[in-house]
């Protein structure tokens, strides 16, 4: 009777998550991009430099991320997908050079997220192993990963993304916060200048850019195709963002708990919170951490390189479509540039850190600022949008998004210009 207890609970546990991902999915393998290894860099030294009093930044973040996405969204429902757009209002040359200008930052991005996911695992196994060869590892898995089924890969990446969070919790409850001062983080504040630069640097790394062309792809697989499904793409997005973002508080916390009262005043690896984590907390707290660490870079591999192929099948005037070889063969190839990391990293003289930190800004600077640009525009057009384009609210929300990215754009480009040119 017990085994066939067991197998009652394992069908309906299986049946359950059948009929969450028939329901929900997209939104986690968005997500899966915001927390990545420039998400823990920040969130880190953001709990450093401010202890709990930019938390209200991380979720002001994540409402904004929610509301772009929307946009994204409702332009795939009613609408077309954003780089079908741009190709039917500028034509295929300039949408392809676009392409090619925004997916220099996918690939970028993609190079560090590798150099960081093998220092991780290099660090966990005690430089035992370099993280040169291990990028080479890491690149495969990711190819790998990146051309399955897509149901597969979202339920891989939602898998993945839960099971950090746990992860991280664990980590959490070690350190014992104060939740009452945790608490007050919610309340907007700012305690001096660097931190709005700080704030900024937060909201670029939340509302993706690749995320605003994902989402108008897949709101079509999922079967998303009329106004009665947007009630639950909305509760898809609010779960993956809630998700995300008590992912990087929870980072906040941990580095605000235990790094700041040591005195810690600048992050030199977005590893370190993990390895300060073992004398006061104990050795397991920073095993789980950094196990978190790396496979939070790893997962933001795919649904970032999944953008270039969309928009170059998309520029070109064909249906975009990840079961497709093409499709496929443009996200091989972009994906395995990241075996090119340790080169990159030995011409340039950069440590992974320093990439972390300068490669991701070609994205807010760049890419972005254009994608933010035409997400407005496609939104706001009524032969694409009909009676669905955007309200008073809904501009107004992106006016505020537009704002804040070319502030991000300004505030990013003299530390990126310094980053690159020899002193």
């Amino acid at each position: 009777m017990s085994g066939t207890g067991r197998g009652s609970f394992a069908d309906q546990l299986r049946t359950s998550v059948s009929e969450f991902f028939a329901q929900y999915g997209v939104a986690f393998v968005m997500v899966a991009s915001v927390v990545g290894s420039g998400s823990i860099f920040i969130a880190t030294d953001a709990g450093v430099k401010y202890g709990y009093s930019l938390i209200w930044a991380f979720v002001g973040a994540g409402l904004l991320g929610i509301m772009a996405q929307d946009m994204s969204a409702r332009l795939g429902i009613f609408g077309e997908p954003l780089m079908v757009f741009i190709r039917k209002k500028l034509g295929g040359r300039l949408a392809m050079l676009l392409a090619g200008v925004i997916s220099i930052g996918a690939v970028l991005w993609t190079i560090e997220l590798v150099a960081a996911t093998a220092k991780g695992v290099s660090v966990l196994l005690g430089g035992a192993i370099g993280w040169q060869p291990l990028s080479v590892v890491v690149t495969v898995l990711a190819v790998l990963a990146g051309i399955a089924n897509y149901d597969g890969v979202e339920r891989l990446l939602t898998a993945m993304l839960v099971v950090l969070l746990g992860l991280y919790l664990l980590v959490v409850g070690g350190t014992s916060p104060d939740l009452g001062a945790v608490a007050s983080g919610f309340v907007p504040s700012l305690p001096d200048a660097g931190a709005l630069t700080l704030a900024a640097s937060i909201v670029g790394s939340t509302a993706i850019w690749s995320n605003f062309f994902l989402e108008s792809n897949l709101v079509e697989r999922k079967g998303w195709t009329d106004v009665s499904d947007v009630p639950t793409m909305r509760t898809d997005l609010v779960i993956g963002y809630a998700l995300a973002i008590a992912l990087i508080m929870a980072i906040v916390v941990v580095s605000a708990t235990v790094l700041r009262p040591t005195g810690v005043e600048e992050v030199r690896s977005f590893v370190a919170p993990g390895l300060a984590l073992a004398q006061p907390v104990g050795q397991w707290a920073a095993v789980l951490f950094l196990i978190g660490t790396a496979a939070a870079a790893f997962n933001s591999i795919v649904p970032i390189m999944w953008v270039p192929a969309y928009l170059f099948e998309h520029a070109r005037g064909n249906d975009a479509n990840p079961d497709n070889r093409s499709f496929k063969l443009l996200y091989v190839v972009g994906t395995s540039v990241g075996v090119l990391a340790p080169v990159i990293a030995s011409l340039t003289g950069m440590s992974v850190v320093e990439m972390i930190i300068t490669f991701p800004a070609y994205n807010g600077i760049i890419s972005l600022p254009i994608t933010t640009i035409l997400l407005f525009w496609a939104v706001n057009d009524e032969n694409t949008m009909g009676e669905y384009t955007n309200g008073l609210v809904a501009n107004a929300i992106n006016l505020v998004l537009v704002v804040l990215v070319f502030a991000l754009a300004a505030t990013s480009l003299p530390g990126v210009f310094g980053a690159l040119l020899p002193s």
